[in-house]
C-alpha cells in the first residue's frame, strides 16, 4: 500500500530523469565547441581549431545515422547525430570565412608591400572542391565546397546502404565503422603531445569535458543496451580521454624546454 502510495511521485520523477537524460544526450556532444565558435568568431582567428575534426565527426554520424536504417537504436542518439552533424557545418562555415578573410588579408599587405618595392607577388590558386585534387583537400576556399563533399559523400554512402541493408554483415560493419571513427578523434592529439612532449596549448578544462561527457555517454548506451559497438566504442573514447589526461599530468611534473615554434591553443581532439 505503502509502494503504491509512492508511485505518484517516483514514476514522474523516473520520467523526468529519463527526458533530461536524453537531452543531455543530444546536445551534450555539441557542449564543448560553443566556447570554440564563440572565441573563433571573437578573435577572428582559427588556427587553434583543426577542421579535420568537422570531417571526422561528419562521416560517423553520418555513418551512424545510416546504420539507423539498418538496426534501429534510441532516438537520442539519432538525434544527437543530427544536431552535431549542424554544429559542424556551422563551425565549417565559420572557420571557412575566417580563413578566407585573413588570407585576403594578408594577400592585401603583401600586394602592398609589393607595390612599394615594384616586386611581383604570386596569387595563391583558388581551391575548389569540383577540381578534385587531393592536395587541396578539406582546405577549400568555398563553404559550399565542404557542402558538396559532405552531401556527395552522403549520397554514396546511402547508395551503398541502400544495396546492402539486408546484410546483417554489412550493417553491423557500419555502425562499428561509425564508433569507431568517432571514439578515433582523441588519437592526434594524444600523438601530437607525444611526439612534443607537451601539453602546451591543449585546454585542460576541455579534456575534462570530453572526459565526463564521454564517460556520461557509455553510461548511457550501457543502461539503455545500445548495440554493442556503441559501448565498446565509448568504452575506447574514454581510455583515450584519461590517456590525454595523464599526458597532461606526467608533463607538468616533467616540463620540457620552451620549443622555438609557435604553438595554437588546440580547443579541439585533433589537430
Amino acid at each position: 500500500m505503502e509502494a503504491e502510495g509512492l508511485d505518484w511521485l517516483l514514476v514522474p520523477l523516473h520520467q523526468l530523469v529519463s527526458w533530461g537524460a536524453a537531452a543531455a544526450m543530444v546536445f551534450g556532444g555539441v557542449v564543448p565547441y560553443v566556447p570554440q565558435y564563440r572565441d573563433i568568431r571573437r578573435t577572428q582567428n582559427a588556427d587553434g581549431f583543426s577542421t579535420y575534426v568537422c570531417l571526422v565527426l561528419l562521416v560517423a554520424n553520418i555513418l551512424r545515422i545510416l546504420f539507423w536504417f539498418g538496426r534501429r537504436f534510441e532516438s537520442p542518439l539519432l538525434w544527437q547525430s543530427a544536431i552535431m552533424i549542424l554544429t559542424m557545418l556551422l563551425m565549417l562555415k565559420l572557420c571557412t570565412e575566417v580563413r578566407v578573410a585573413n588570407e585576403l588579408n594578408a594577400r592585401r599587405r603583401s600586394f602592398a608591400a609589393a607595390d612599394s618595392k615594384d616586386e611581383e607577388v604570386k596569387v595563391a590558386p583558388r581551391r575548389s572542391f569540383l577540381d578534385f585534387n587531393p592536395h587541396h583537400f578539406w582546405q577549400w576556399n568555398s563553404f559550399s565546397d565542404y557542402v558538396q563533399c559532405v552531401l556527395a559523400f552522403t549520397g554514396v554512402a546511402g547508395y551503398i546502404t541502400y544495396l546492402s541493408i539486408d546484410s546483417t554483415l554489412f550493417v553491423e560493419t557500419l555502425g562499428f565503422l561509425a564508433v569507431l571513427t568517432e571514439a578515433m578523434l582523441g588519437v592526434p592529439q594524444l600523438y601530437r603531445n607525444h611526439r612534443h612532449q607537451s601539453t602546451e596549448g591543449m585546454s585542460i578544462k576541455m579534456v575534462l569535458m570530453w572526459t565526463s561527457g564521454d564517460a556520461f555517454k557509455t553510461a548511457y548506451f550501457l543502461l539503455k543496451g545500445a548495440p554493442l559497438q556503441f559501448s565498446v566504442c565509448g568504452l575506447l573514447q574514454v581510455l583515450v580521454d584519461l590517456a590525454i589526461l595523464g599526458q597532461a599530468y606526467a608533463f607538468a611534473r616533467h616540463p620540457q624546454k620552451p620549443a622555438l615554434h609557435a604553438v595554437h591553443p588546440a580547443g579541439t581532439k585533433a589537430l
